[in-house]
């Protein structure tokens, strides 16, 4: 993710904020990539904190007008548990935007998002024809941390819920694609197996013992359409780490000299990665110094590093159809 500048005075601004240093009110436009201090703003900016822009006033930005079914406001919590969670999806929105997804010039349909809050049961995320389900409640950092350690799941955050769940909705898109089946099949497996029995399998008899040779998590392991979604969502956690990394002005010896390097416009997956893993393992480093966990506790090996290879490129130029 990029640092903006500020369109009003000096100093930075980050994806998230709605007002400058000085208190002067300021959104994002998304097409533009960069803060605007002027309205029209969205119409959630004062119901959940939404600081993108909209195409008149009254109405909701790009990213909030995918979203058809709000929380029930009368559940504990829902209202500032939705406002996390739309802040992910539009921070992963964003970044899709950075290979063409779900903007103005991508012929297909974006998603659709159904946010629910929990009551008495929990709600079970998930995607179908393009709908993309997602649980508020897993913004609230304590029903996230005791999910993750009953799931026995080293990384557990909405932002990998969004990338993990619209990573579903972009190989629905894909399969319209004959050329994409056939090379999706060949690289994970055969998407028409049961799902149903596999994810049973998955949960009663756990990821097979090499499991760690073939996939980036145990949950890649139970079916085709999970090991997509799980490596689709690791693609964009390196490179979006990456790009963070580059624009905070950090430096390391991999990353390339020339000075224009983005992350994303990476034609090279193999590349991509070798610069991602470096940076990924000195901020491991820097977090083990504050007794804090790994921001990407993973290891890739040669037939996920092709996984990824494959992803990288249908992600590139899918969104256009080339």
């Amino acid at each position: 993710m990029r640092v903006f500048s500020n369109p009003v005075g000096a100093g930075s601004l980050w994806f998230d904020n709605l007002v400058t240093a000085d208190g002067v009110p300021v959104a994002y436009d998304p097409q533009a990539r960069a803060f605007i201090p002027m309205p029209p703003f969205c119409a959630n900016r004062e119901v959940i904190g939404c600081n993108w822009i909209a195409p008149k006033e009254g109405e909701f930005c790009r990213a909030c007008a995918m979203t058809a079914l709000a929380p029930d406001p009368e559940i504990p919590n829902a209202i500032p548990n939705w406002a996390l969670t739309e802040a992910a999806k539009r921070w992963v929105i964003d970044n899709l935007g950075r290979w063409h997804w779900f903007r103005p010039e991508d012929p297909g349909t974006p998603p659709t998002f159904h946010m629910l809050a929990e009551g008495a049961t929990p709600v079970p995320m998930g995607h179908v024809g393009g709908v993309v389900t997602i649980s508020v409640a897993e913004a609230d950092p304590v029903l996230s941390t005791t999910r993750r350690e009953a799931l026995e799941e080293p990384y557990r955050t909405m932002i990998g819920h969004m990338r993990h769940e619209i990573a579903h909705m972009l190989w629905w898109r894909l399969s319209l694609r004959e050329d994409f089946l056939a090379a999706f099949r060949e690289a994970f497996g055969d998407e028409r197996a049961d799902y149903t029995e596999a994810l049973k399998h998955h949960y009663h008899e756990g990821p097979p013992e090499d499991w760690r040779t073939h996939y980036v998590s145990t949950y890649a392991s139970a079916h085709p359409h999970e090991d997509w979604a799980e490596t689709v969502s690791h693609l964009l956690h390196l490179t979006d780490i990456t790009d963070s990394f580059v624009a905070s002005g950090m430096d390391l010896p991999e990353l390339p000299r020339d000075q224009k390097w983005d992350a994303y416009a990476e034609p090279d997956a193999e590349r991509l990665i070798h610069i991602a893993t470096a940076v990924v393992a000195g901020v491991n480093n820097v977090n083990r110094s504050m007794g804090l966990s790994d921001v990407y506790p993973f290891v890739l090996t040669e037939v996920t590093l092709q996984k990824l290879d494959f992803v990288h490129d249908w992600l590139r130029r899918g969104a256009q159809g080339l």
